[in-house]
């Protein structure tokens, strides 16, 4: 096992942003589609822009789905992003129903208002997200820390324990951030999120889950 840090490319992450969010706190990322490398790294950031069923597809086309699997049943830490939250999940809407990773219980699902709210989708830019634990990525945040956000879909795990902070949108409460064992996962995207977003970032690869 090397003391790289992995970024997966798999054709639907937001990588130069990650990758220079790296470089500026210090480490220098290695950027791959191998699956062997993702397996030999340190820990693995999982990025992710765009929609659930291109990125399983690509995923398994390039042989990376059972390697981010590996690396997690390994107990080396994983970072997921944005769609690289959503399909770790088991299953979401998008795409017509898309059968995801499976490495947590739970679903992805299209935001619905009620009656009377209206929103636009997806949902876009700045907003506040709640932090009820001190989970070691998630600590020395400020309080009403804002992220930057983009989607449309929103993750539900089954095991509301694993919730690490909740935003809000629409009247629509959902879980921005979780964690379970060696897993960090954030709907938003910390690489566009200013100084807690990096906090984030640095606050992962520190962490020895």
């Amino acid at each position: 096992m090397s003391a790289a840090v992995a970024i997966l490319d798999y054709g639907a992450g937001n990588l130069t942003s990650v990758a220079c969010a790296i470089r500026h706190l210090g480490r220098e990322p290695l950027v791959t589609q191998d699956p062997a490398e993702v397996r030999a790294a340190g820990r693995v950031i999982f990025p992710g822009v765009g929609a659930a069923g291109a990125a399983m597809e690509n995923l398994r086309r390039l042989q990376l789905d059972r390697a981010i699997q590996d690396v997690f049943e390994s107990g080396r830490a994983v970072l997921g992003i944005c769609v690289g939250y959503q399909v770790v999940l088991e299953r979401s809407e998008e795409d017509q129903g898309t059968d995801c990773l499976g490495i947590l219980n739970g679903t992805v699902k299209r935001f619905r208002f009620a009656q009377g709210i209206v929103r636009k989708i997806p949902h876009m830019g700045w907003n506040e997200v709640n932090f009820q634990n001190r989970h070691p990525v998630f600590r020395d945040l400020p309080e009403k820390s804002q992220f930057y956000f983009v989607h449309s879909y929103y993750p539900v795990p089954d095991d509301a324990a694993l919730i690490q902070g909740t935003a809000v949108y629409g009247g629509v409460r959902f879980a921005a951030a979780i964690a379970y064992r060696n897993l960090a996962a954030v709907q938003f995207h910390p690489e566009k999120s200013g100084r807690p977003g990096l906090r984030i970032l640095e606050n992962f690869l520190s962490w020895r889950p």
